[in-house]
């Protein structure tokens, strides 16, 4: 229940030049009269590029109209955009849904009054009045009569019984709003020449086509309604006493008045005034909204204040003085009353109209409001002309035997955003102890979800193994089978230094259906939705397997400790059937992917130092010195030939061929990546850029550094490099590590340098390839068809066969000179662009075409653990990417998609309770 207003509105106009003084004045009085125990928290944020001026909420979106004309709708589980209704020439001014929430009524400054189908987002009718009647600052329907009523800027109430859509005679195209001459800007200029418009009319909205058309005959017109623009209006029963049942319409306008029609059904929707609520004022000032709870009417008006009216009596029973400004938006929710306006403040009411709390919503005008319960959950949503749609968490405002009702959703997002706020970075010694205490909380998550947990020790000083194991049914223990989720709480650090940070890192902040924090996708969003997915399952009592965990605290390090921890603690653990992993992205923002193969790694340090100390080059330098910086230059020179070969002797023999079955894998990636954004080129240029991101062994110098003072006439004593081998299947780390070391020491030794070398292995990770014919691959595969659902229509593109580097027919391709080589892919060209693979989701009428199947992925990337854990067990493998191309991980802005989580939870309870079966 409530109404909005443009801040383009003339009367509002004053506002803007005023809006940095209310800004500073409500500081303060925020400070002096809120208590912030009470204070709603910030749920989610959903920015766009314009101002938000009015909302509707049904039983599974927030629709939200702009100022540029949009309808934004948001899904209330998720908040992701479901759609953008490109509705009205003007600012959309009003919202309202029909009492069974299949239609949405949308007016705007444009004199159009739009109805959509709020489960297609298709228009159904377009009204318009015959007469110029400015804007159209509200709406409401009548459900139970099937009338709409229009308030106006031209003073009028207007209305249309679509009972009579069929019968009325079809309206001349002439008559349109769009269509009839201006008297000032289509009128002749001298010469009789006239302005050409600015658009067509046909050139209007991508979204307002389609629908009957229908006009407002004049005898369905109360002019003058108010002596001033209709700013809100209401619909309701129970408001005569004697006749609760008759549904009557409550209006406020610029002239101060409150006016309360009754409805004649018989005479089309006739409104006929029963009285007038006025407070005696000599001159009115406007009613900028209502709000109805029982028979309290409420209105807000300039100044902050709030009236409350008995419709009963028909008395005005208390003036309420708020610190929101122009009270421009009202709801009601719970027995409170919320008010928000110009001041950006929100002050909200409790039944006995006290105040609880006083808080900042927006950075702007508050131009709209809305209340609803979703699953449970109170929710207050508002919008402001900061381009800002805001959720609140108010749960004071729910029924008490609502209150302790919390969906798992929400508890994992709650446990979620506690995990987020331990700095638990592995790399800097400074946070050791915020490590441990990160793992401490983890296994109180496990503890009071009932399972059996174990704090694993690993060497001193890293950080510690999370042990748990949820135990499945009793009556099965002797066949049992076990599933060992693997992932890590450590997180890479985010100082944050060059404030490159939108929020607070170690603060989760959903905005956009997004969560943001350090670790949410990498990996601590993974985990605890496999966490409450062996919850669920045991709660439910549909455990048959034992769900085991092993979360360790160093894998951004390297995983220092850990194989060391689980080999000594093998009895603990015990035996395992399957492992699972969710530590990595899709290949895009759209499609759901498994992977199925991870390069492995290893970093090494090359340092070449001489015996004396560091040299001026002018002083000392000759031919006769063997300078380190050089030595390291000509021996890093030897490892890398043409095209970035590398010149270990026998280092790409054991790299497996390319398949006949593995080669169809990357034909389906690339018609699927080139369906959504052709932009990404030629399918054999893709695959084949995939293909080296993933197949293929690389070497990589990452820095260097040298000794002595930072100026350029120094000789340097010391020079050290920094570089990494990526790895593929079948390729082993410690034979590659033993050929990289004696290939530089032979190299080096040809020099016949007098300096010294040393060659440094780190750090090393086996590759891992897992066979996605098995059961554990099938079995994901099967979920996350079930739980991501029918993909939606896709564009058409022609895509050939994936062209393969080992063909002689392409070796001049991929070998000939550099502009007619193939530039690569980059995780950042998928993650950015093109449009939705399964079809916009702005795009309602796409058809379905299916279940959504995985594409079968590998990743370029490194695990050390899941290679050393397929040994240990002798159990296979298999890696669930949980977020999109675009989480940034180990980036600034990490993100996880809410769907993304919830769905990853689903995907999680599938394979635990469906794969023990197989």
């Amino acid at each position: 229940m409530s109404n909005r207003n443009s801040n383009e509105l003339t009367e509002f106009n004053r506002v803007e030049s005023l809006q940095d003084d209310s800004r500073m004045a409500t500081y303060s009085h925020g400070e002096a009269s809120t208590n912030s125990a009470r204070n709603p928290a910030l749920s989610h944020r959903m920015r766009h590029d314009k101002s938000i001026l009015a909302l509707a909420v049904s039983s599974k979106y927030i629709f939200a109209g702009t100022q540029g004309g949009e309808i934004l709708v948001f899904n209330l589980d998720t908040f992701e955009r479901r759609a953008t209704i490109q509705g009205h020439r003007g600012s959309v001014l009003g919202l309202c849904l029909s009492q069974d929430q299949n239609l949405l009524f949308s007016t705007a400054t444009d004199p159009i009054v739009n109805v959509w189908s709020t489960e297609t987002f298709l228009r159904l009718y377009a009204l318009y009045s015959t007469y110029d009647v400015g804007d159209i600052f509200c709406v409401a329907y009548s459900s139970y009569h099937q009338i709409v009523y229009l308030g106006a800027q031209n003073t009028s109430i207007q209305w249309y019984d679509l009972k009579e859509k069929d019968a009325r005679p079809r309206p001349e195209r002439t008559a349109h709003p769009l269509h009839r001459q201006d008297k000032f800007f289509d009128s002749q200029g001298p010469g009789g020449v006239r302005t050409p418009r600015a658009c067509a009319p046909e050139d209007g909205p991508r979204s307002a086509v389609g629908g009957q058309v229908l006009e407002i005959d004049k005898q369905y017109i109360k002019q003058f309604a108010h002596y001033g623009y209709v700013y809100c209006m209401l619909l309701g029963k129970g408001i005569l006493p004697d006749h609760a049942a008759e549904e009557v319409l409550v209006s406020g306008g610029g002239d101060g008045l409150i006016r309360v029609w009754t409805i004649d059904a018989k005479s089309g929707g006739e409104i006929s005034e029963l009285y007038t609520l006025e407070d005696s004022r000599e001159e009115g000032e406007s009613i900028l909204s209502l709000a109805r709870e029982g028979s309290f009417l409420y209105s807000g008006r300039v100044d902050g204040e709030v009236n409350v009216w008995d419709l009963e009596t028909k008395q005005l029973v208390r003036s309420l003085k708020t610190q929101t400004g122009d009270v421009l938006t009202m709801s009601l929710g719970g027995g409170f009353l919320l008010a928000g306006g110009v001041t950006g403040f929100v002050e909200k009411f409790n039944p006995h109209y006290e105040t609880l709390s006083t808080f900042k919503a927006h950075d702007g005008l508050i131009l709209a409001s809305a209340f609803t319960t979703y699953n449970g959950k109170p929710m207050f949503v508002t919008g402001g002309n900061d381009d800002a749609i805001a959720i609140w968490d108010v749960q004071d405002c729910a029924a008490p035997s609502a209150r302790s009702t919390r969906t798992n959703n929400d508890l994992m997002v709650e446990s979620l955003n506690q995990f987020i706020a331990y700095r638990t970075v592995s790399s800097l010694t400074k946070y050791r102890a915020e490590c441990r205490r990160g793992a401490s909380f983890l296994r109180s998550v496990f503890k009071n979800f009932g399972a059996v947990t174990e704090m694993i020790n690993t060497a001193d000083p890293f950080n510690p193994i999370v042990f748990a194991r949820f135990r499945g049914n009793p009556s099965t223990a002797c066949t049992r089978k076990k599933i060992l989720f693997y992932g890590h709480y450590d997180v890479i650090p985010a100082e944050d230094e060059q404030e490159k940070w939108k929020h607070d890192p170690f603060s989760m902040t959903g905005e956009g259906g997004y969560l943001y924090g350090r670790g949410v996708s990498d990996n601590k969003g993974p985990i605890m939705a496999a966490i409450y997915a062996a919850h669920e399952l045991t709660k439910e009592q549909s455990l048959n397997s034992d769900i085991l965990f092993l979360i360790e605290g160093e894998e951004e390090s390297g995983s220092r400790g850990f194989a060391d921890a689980v080999r000594a603690n093998k009895d603990l653990i015990g035996d395992v059937d399957w492992i699972l992993l969710a530590n990595s992205y899709w290949l895009d923002d759209h499609v759901p992917c498994l992977t199925y193969g991870l390069r492995g790694v290893i970093h090494a340090t090359v340092k070449i130092e001489s015996r004396h100390p560091d040299l001026h080059s002018g002083v000392d330098g000759s031919a006769l010195l063997d300078e380190p910086l050089k030595d390291l230059v000509m021996l890093l020179s030897k490892l890398t030939g043409k095209h970035g070969k590398v010149q270990l002797p026998g280092f790409y023999d054991p790299i497996l061929p390319l398949t006949d079955d593995e080669k169809a894998l990357y034909t389906e990636i690339t018609e699927t990546l080139l369906r959504s954004n052709p932009d990404l080129g030629d399918p054999e240029e893709l695959a084949q850029s995939l293909m080296r991101r993933w197949r293929e062994a690389t070497l990589t110098i990452h820095r260097f550094h040298t000794s002595g003072p930072d100026n350029s006439t120094i000789i340097p004593r010391l020079a050290r490099a920094s570089l990494s081998l990526r790895l593929v299947p079948n390729q082993e780390s410690t034979v590659v590590a033993q050929a990289l070391t004696s290939f530089l020491q032979s190299e080096f030794e040809k020099l016949e340098s007098k300096n010294n070398l040393t060659v440094t292995i780190d750090h090393q990770a086996e590759p891992w390839l897992g066979d996605y014919t098995n059961e554990i691959f099938q079995t994901l595969e099967s979920a996350i068809k079930e739980v991501w659902g029918p993909a939606l229509g896709r564009r058409r593109s022609s895509v050939h066969g994936v062209r393969s580097p080992s063909d002689p027919e392409n070796r001049e391709y991929f070998n000939g000179p550099p502009e007619a080589r193939p530039s690569p892919t980059t995780s950042n060209t998928l993650a950015n662009g093109g449009a939705d693979a399964e079809g916009s989701t702005d795009d309602a009428s796409s058809g379905g075409l299916g279940p959504r199947k995985p594409l079968y992925i590998r990743e370029g990337g490194s695990i050390p653990s899941i290679r050393f854990l397929e040994k240990e067990f002798c159990a296979p493998a298999a890696h669930l990417p949980c977020g999109q191309a675009s989480d940034s991980a180990h980036l600034d802005n990490e993100r996880l998609r809410l769907l993304n989580l919830f769905n990853s939870k689903r995907i999680f309870k599938k394979v635990f309770r469906e794969l023990p079966e197989k």
